[in-house]
């Protein structure tokens, strides 16, 4: 062994033992009698990316390349200087991309190519990069992972579940599959062992492991705690405070309040549309709006009615998070609102940075999101009420009627198909459940189906949204005594305003549980259906109940499952009463504070002034 392999092997020992000061030391006496020597260069860059010093490892990369242009590792670590600096996806790709040109089965880069096209929403490649990884070695967790994950976004359920099923045969804690299985299974109704794995995923996440993330826990709990503590979890494991503060305190003095607003969801998409009048009504005299666009452009009517809505329209689903907190403190940002939380495509990571003064948690994630950057949650007084608050880490802030806003301009059409056109019977009764597939518990179903057995001549219109949980409603329903035929399901229409319109031919919708449907409750109260629900504990499990509040029917918010199966039969054996409350909706919609977007944009200003106002004092957010 020569004096340049006897200084390498003592480096590796010095790093392994830990003595990483010594460590570096050997590297670059290797270097002294090596320049540029390649796993010198690449090992000092591995240290320099866990000191949290990417431009450190940058520059080894570069030192190497330079010497050595074949050498695989160094592009490889190159992209992953380049990744964590916060550089472009594409320029971090560049060099993944150089290292598999170099070295075909270089796993890692195969890896961490996938992952920065799936960070810039370029998924169909990414999917080809972690099947590629497969190819290589099926047992590769993180292949697997974001294998599933990827095939969730393509409708591909099947596939997904068989890929989570794998994926926890070769890790059974890897970090929230448990949950991940479960929720994909919901997404298709298959509620195979429910009880069992829904109690031992509770019971996981209560002892505080990784077993669910926070918005699939929402489909089978309705414990507040148990929404905080994983919210916790996942926000302290995935997005924990940055090591330094963008904004350090700084008072901005602007003519108007510069209001961010930061989405992947500005475009045909339920937060797009519940969102869009209200960025239209905001008053542009006292307010700079921004938009943070994360998502893709969909060409959309509603994506053009936005880039009108805002002073700036920033498309950034190519920039990294870091760039994008840089962009929002360089902006000079006074209140930024995240729209997203730990929804799809949403980076949470951005915020986390504080790189705005006041950060406000809003509308698209239904509850807490658990971490110490997010100052104000906005609610109401039904979806928070104040002996919940501990199960908040953000300060909450009430609007005064309901907090999900509506789009009073939507004019739906008055001459619409009549039921035969959707395929539902001309007379009998019709109960409406338009919401998401993973929503549907057993229990509720096994609700509706005994309801469906007492009211003779009714149907259940649902939802198509794949030809699994098709099939897997209709043999439930089948094993439960009804006819699979009396579950009717209806496919999407182009217009919204159409959608909305044929909601009128049902009776009344049937709210789920322990996931409140949201965005389809206020449609079908928009469209002047009544709304039965029952009202939970957490923050998703109280959402219709808030709407039907707003709307003048608190009558229609049980607090039990029994109270809501009562009162669903009971309307259903009396329909002069539907008739009223159709009624109710239909002639006070011009006048409930449900539908004013006008009144509800100044409400949210008056809460997005006060925020600001106690920024400027140098006060602490409270509740408001």
């Amino acid at each position: 062994m020569n004096d340049l392999q006897q200084i390498l092997v003592s480096a590796i020992q010095a790093q392994e033992r830990g003595e990483i000061d010594e460590a570096v030391r050997l590297f670059k006496a290797a270097l002294e009698m090596h320049p540029g020597h390649p796993a010198a260069c690449y090992s000092l860059g591995v240290i320099a990316i866990r000191r949290e010093d990417p431009a450190d490892a940058l520059h080894w990369a570069e030192v190497g390349m330079a010497a050595a242009p074949g050498y695989a590792p160094l592009r490889f670590l190159a992209g992953s200087a380049l990744r964590a600096a916060g550089a472009s996806g594409e320029a971090a790709l560049q060099r993944f991309d150089e290292a598999i040109a170099l070295q075909p089965d270089y796993i890692e880069a195969l890896v961490n190519s996938g992952v920065a096209l799936r960070d810039m929403l370029r998924h169909k490649e990414a999917l080809e990069r972690f099947n590629q990884v497969l190819a290589i070695n099926p047992d590769y967790t993180t292949a697997l992972a974001n294998c599933a994950v990827l095939l969730t976004e393509f409708k591909q359920s099947e596939e997904a579940i068989a890929m989570f099923k794998h994926l926890l045969e070769v890790q059974p804690d890897y970090d929230y599959g448990p949950g991940l299985l479960c929720f994909e299974r919901l997404h298709v109704c298959d509620w195979t062992d429910y009880d069992e794995t829904v109690n031992k995923i509770i019971g996981e996440v209560r002892a505080g492991r990784r077993s669910c993330k926070s918005l699939a826990m929402m489909a089978i709990s309705d414990f507040a705690g148990d929404h905080f503590q994983s919210a916790r979890i996942f926000g302290e494991h995935l997005y924990p405070s940055g090591s330094r503060r963008l904004w350090q305190g700084e008072v901005y003095r602007h003519d108007r309040i510069r209001l961010a607003y930061i989405s992947p969801d500005l475009r045909e998409h339920p937060v797009g549309h519940l969102m869009a009048g209200v960025f239209e009504h905001h008053d542009r005299s006292r307010f700079e709006l921004i938009a943070i666009s994360l998502g893709i452009d969909d060409k959309s009517r509603l994506r053009g009615r936005m880039l009108k809505a805002f002073d700036r329209f920033i498309d950034a689903k190519t920039m990294s998070p870091p760039q994008i907190a840089q962009l929002i403190r360089s902006l000079e940002v006074d209140v930024a609102v995240d729209l997203a939380g730990y929804t799809a495509d949403s980076h949470p990571e951005v915020l986390a940075q504080r790189p705005a003064p006041v950060q406000v948690n809003f509308l698209g994630y239904a509850g807490s999101m658990g971490v110490d950057y997010m100052d104000y949650l906005i609610a109401d007084r039904h979806v928070a009420p104040r002996e919940h608050w501990p199960y908040y880490s953000e300060k909450i802030v009430y609007m005064p009627d309901a907090y999900l806003p509506t789009d009073g301009s939507v004019e739906i059409p008055e001459e619409a198909p009549g039921r035969s056109a959707y395929g539902l019977p001309e007379t009998g009764l019709v109960f409406c459940a338009f919401s998401h597939d993973y929503k549907i518990s057993p229990g509720i179903f096994a609700i509706w189906m005994r309801l469906l057995k007492r009211t003779k001549g009714s149907v259940l219109w649902l939802m198509s949204r794949s030809e699994i949980s098709q099939k897997n409603l209709w043999a439930a329903a089948e094993a439960q005594g009804v006819d699979a035929a009396r579950l009717i399901f209806a496919t999407r229409v182009p217009r919204v305003e159409d959608h909305l319109a044929r909601y009128r031919l049902a009776d009344f919708f049937l709210d789920t549980y322990p996931y409140n449907a949201h965005t389809t409750a206020a449609d079908a109260l928009m469209a002047g259906v009544p709304v039965v629900t029952c009202m939970g504990e957490a923050f998703h499990a109280r959402v219709a109940g808030s709407l039907v509040h707003a709307a003048g029917l608190p009558e229609l918010a049980t607090h039990s499952l029994a109270d809501y199966e009562a009162l669903a039969l009971a309307l259903a054996a009396q329909p002069e009463r539907v008739s009223r409350l159709k009624a109710h909706l239909r002639e006070t919609r011009a006048s409930s504070p449900l539908f004013d977007t006008a009144n509800f944009c100044r409400n949210l200003e008056a809460i997005y002034i006060s925020m600001w106002r106690k920024y400027r004092l140098g006060t602490a957010p409270d509740s408001l």
